[in-house]
């Protein structure tokens, strides 16, 4: 599909690499800049308890497949001029530096444009241009209200188990550069995009941003549950100690739940007949919930559920979700790696036999060197001797 795209990432961790990820999986030809002073991105070393692996950890592996890295040293003229050349062969340029880097290791859009005037300059931020702080998804998560409404009620706060806002940053920015590619058919011109990681967390609060916005009402804690519909998120515990999820949206849905169970005198009940009336009466419905899934088997419900078209499922870790038929389709391979594609859309893109694995730091630096810039040997050399490359 991107065959003939060629994407430059000035970008390092998870949001940026991720985007740079989607349009290798598309076809794109993506040159990973990283750091020679450094040895790479930071996310290289970020590697859990007891991790054997190489400079190129599984968090590192999450979003760097299909790529070529060239190590530079953006603080020398050589550097700057190397990745100036690399500019003016791309189209997209991906970046997530600190505030006020970019512009003073001359990688900023004013400087860049000046070089490709149509280039599409996508970057990510923390708090936008204006704001000189730098952004943790972590931080943001506190900051955005997500982590105030993560929790059991009245427990203590909690951050989601992956970087969900650096996730869905690379989607808001995904979708920036495709808006700028279309654009960029009908001007000719180039582009400057900017997310922001608050704003993306802010827009993704969805119905909770609109229960205060319209309902006047904070969202508090809940656990699983939803707060505008019972049961639904709700884990109830089976009779050998398996949990299983509700999702029930309609009433006709929790009609089905209580003929199932042989309640069905529970869908005309004033407490329960309506999905506001759940809502209210949600501690004791889920009692009662709790102790007629003590008495069943996991896989017998799951199958009577499914039967009665009652939106459930059994809640898997993530070795059981990888044996999934859906999760196959996803996976990528090499000899000796196996990665999990960013883009989900079916039918899902042919990848290349060469598609490549997350490279070694530095793995194609002189292949870049030699073949996209055309230097020769002794000035490639020079260039690893004086440390502006690596």
């Amino acid at each position: 599909m991107f065959e003939d795209l060629k994407v430059l990432e000035l970008a390092s961790v998870l949001a940026g690499p991720s985007a740079g990820q989607f349009f290798a999986e598309l076809g794109a030809t993506v040159i990973k800049v990283e750091n020679a002073k450094t040895l790479g991105d930071v996310t290289r070393n970020w590697k859990t308890s007891g991790e054997m692996t190489d400079d190129r950890s599984s968090y590192f592996c999450s979003v760097n497949w299909g790529k070529r890295s060239i190590g530079v040293n953006l603080e020398s003229l050589e550097g700057r001029q190397i990745v100036h050349r690399l500019v003016k062969e791309s189209h997209i340029v991906i970046a997530s530096y600190k505030p006020g880097d970019a512009a003073r290791m001359g990688v900023d859009y004013e400087t860049l444009r000046k070089l490709n005037p149509r280039l599409i300059y996508a970057q990510i931020t923390g708090y936008g241009s204006d704001d000189q702080r730098v952004g943790y998804d972590a931080v943001i998560q506190a900051e955005s209200g997500f982590m105030s409404i993560n929790g059991e009620p009245g427990g203590q706060s909690l951050k989601m188990p992956v970087a969900l806002i650096d996730i869905l940053a690379a989607h808001q920015l995904k979708e920036g550069i495709l808006l700028s590619m279309l654009k960029q058919t009908r001007s000719g011109e180039g582009d400057f995009i900017e997310v922001s990681l608050i704003q993306t967390a802010i827009t993704s609060l969805a119905n909770q941003a609109t229960n205060w916005l319209i309902g006047g009402k904070i969202p508090q804690k809940q656990g699983s549950s939803h707060p505008n519909i019972a049961p639904y998120g709700d884990v109830f515990t089976t009779a050998e100690g398996r949990e299983i999820l509700l999702a029930i949206g309609t009433d006709k849905q929790f009609s089905d739940l209580t003929t199932l169970f042989d309640v069905p005198e529970m869908a005309t009940d004033s407490r329960f007949s309506t999905n506001q009336s759940r809502v209210t009466n949600r501690a004791y419905l889920r009692k009662i919930l709790s102790g007629l899934f003590l008495q069943v088997e996991a896989d017998s419900i799951l199958k009577s559920l499914a039967a009665s078209r009652i939106p459930a499922g059994p809640i898997r870790n993530i070795q059981e979700v990888f044996e999934l038929a859906q999760a196959k389709e996803l996976l990528l391979y090499s000899m000796d790696l196996v990665g999990v594609r960013t883009y989900a859309g079916q039918p899902h893109p042919q990848l290349k036999s060469h598609f490549l694995p997350p490279p070694h730091f530095g793995e194609h630096t002189v292949e870049i060197l030699s073949n996209t810039l055309k230097m020769d040997p002794l000035t490639i050399q020079k260039l690893l001797t004086e440390g502006s490359v690596r």
